[in-house]
């Protein structure tokens, strides 16, 4: 039996180093960033198609007004509802890029886990 010990101490686990960074107020700060967008943006999406089903279902008249030719609120407030969805995610899209994207890269490079600009070695 030996009693040597080993020259250096064993490197940090892949585990406690993401535990630490989930510890860490620089990912803190992503999550808040991230949730401060996200839940705000699903609510107000969620009300607005709320409001369109509960029109279809309660307001007929109103949805059923014809606006020009064969085209009444109901279509166009259905076909705003597409637009909405796509204006979200280029909304997100510019956010992330913008808050969540550097954040997000600074700490995956600090974890060693990037080997060129945006994505992880394989």
């Amino acid at each position: 039996m030996s009693t040597d010990t080993p020259a250096s101490a064993p490197a940090e686990s892949a585990a406690e180093r993401y535990l630490a960074v989930q510890r860490s107020d620089e990912f803190a700060g992503l999550r808040r960033a991230l949730r401060g967008f996200v839940f705000p943006m699903t609510v107000a999406f969620f009300l607005w198609y709320a409001l369109y089903v509960i029109l279809s279902a309660y307001a007929r008249g109103f949805m059923g007004a014809k606006l020009f030719g064969n085209i009444n609120v109901a279509l166009v407030f259905g076909l705003l509802q597409f637009v909405s969805t796509f204006v979200i995610a280029w909304l997100y899209s510019r956010f992330a890029d913008r808050r969540i994207d550097p954040v997000a890269d600074r700490i995956r490079t600090e974890l060693g886990e990037v080997t060129h600009e945006h994505g992880p070695r394989g």
